[in-house]
């Protein structure tokens, strides 16, 4: 989520984009592993999400919250009540302490006190924009990783906006400003909660259609239980795991389409699109740095590759595309 050309910084301080390109330095990881990795991402981050799911659902069964029906069959409301707080619970603790896990992920160090030019020039850019968009400055952090942003936070006047040092080598200061930019509209759009609230309606599916489909199933297996025997269980969590993939595809749409409008948001705050199209045009290059699953979708930039289904992003090439269209 950024553009190009310029220093990061004044000209009377070497620009690390400067020497990093003097050296001959690219940010090429062979594709096939970068595959592996996105699938290992993918699979962690799926079965992280299905065993949040499985505990609380756990927990409701055990404080005697998790019957589903009675003589007369599935009772729905009480299925639907029950799932809405299986799935909503999960999705708020995660927006609720997206922060400080960020942090503890990436290994952000947050800037309080400026410790030279360029960290002054990131607060100063990120208040500017903060200011355009119409939000209390969010907290500003480095964090050592290929070239990537992202941002994070329950609230829009209490986010943390982060910008890896691999993106700080690799673009010049038009481009890092514009990334900024592409992070800060995440923030004011509300696009944190925004997609913890499409994560928990999808999870609530998730458990809804999973625990019909078990009962299902056990009343096929035992036409005289109640449905809810050990068929119920082992099915029920089969179809969770099922959906639940199902469902990661759907919020990952989601997060695609939302990408767009944050593109259009830094074209906005920078006052025209060429920044941002320079920006994308540069990530296009080079291999964007690993996010934790948890923040991916707030980042600038990921492969889509061959599991393009499970992409937070879109492709590049579609984004500038977008951008111009948008504009021309």
């Amino acid at each position: 989520m950024a553009p190009q050309t310029h220093y990061i910084w004044p000209h009377s301080v070497p620009s690390r984009a400067q020497s990093s390109f003097q050296n001959g330095h690219r940010f090429k990881w062979p594709s096939f592993q970068n595959g592996l990795n996105t699938m290992k991402r993918i699979a962690l981050f799926l079965a992280t999400n299905i065993a949040v799911l499985v505990v609380i659902s756990i927990l409701i069964s055990v404080l005697g919250l998790g019957r589903i029906a009675d003589a007369n069959g599935i009772d729905y409301w009480s299925l639907l009540g029950m799932s809405a707080v299986i799935g909503f619970t999960g999705a708020i603790i995660s927006l609720l302490i997206s922060k400080p896990m960020a942090k503890w992920q990436t290994g952000a160090h947050v800037i309080t006190e400026p410790a030279n030019a360029e960290e002054r020039w990131l607060l100063q850019s990120v208040e500017q924009l903060s200011a355009r968009a119409g939000i209390r400055t969010p907290e500003v952090a480095i964090y050592e990783g290929e070239p990537n942003a992202f941002a994070t936070g329950a609230f829009k006047n209490s986010a943390l906006v982060a910008v890896s040092t691999g993106l700080l080598q690799t673009m010049n200061q038009e481009e890092v400003e514009a990334v900024l930019a592409h992070e800060v509209a995440h923030v004011a759009n509300g696009d944190m909660v925004t997609m913890t609230l499409i994560q928990g309606v999808v999870n609530t599916f998730v458990v809804f259609l999973s625990r019909i489909v078990g009962y299902v199933v056990d009343k096929q297996i035992n036409k005289d239980g109640n449905g809810q025997g050990v068929g119920y269980m082992v099915t029920s969590l089969i179809a969770q795991i099922v959906f639940g993939v199902l469902a990661s595809m759907i919020v990952a749409w989601f997060s695609r389409h939302r990408e767009f409008r944050a593109d259009a948001g830094a074209a906005n705050y920078m006052g025209q699109p060429n920044s941002m199209i320079s920006a994308l045009a540069t990530l296009g290059r080079v291999d964007p740095g690993e996010l934790p699953k948890s923040i991916q979708a707030m980042g600038i930039s990921d492969r889509p590759g061959f599991m393009a289904l499970f992409s937070t992003h879109p492709p590049i090439e579609e984004r500038i595309a977008a951008l111009r269209n948008h504009t021309g």
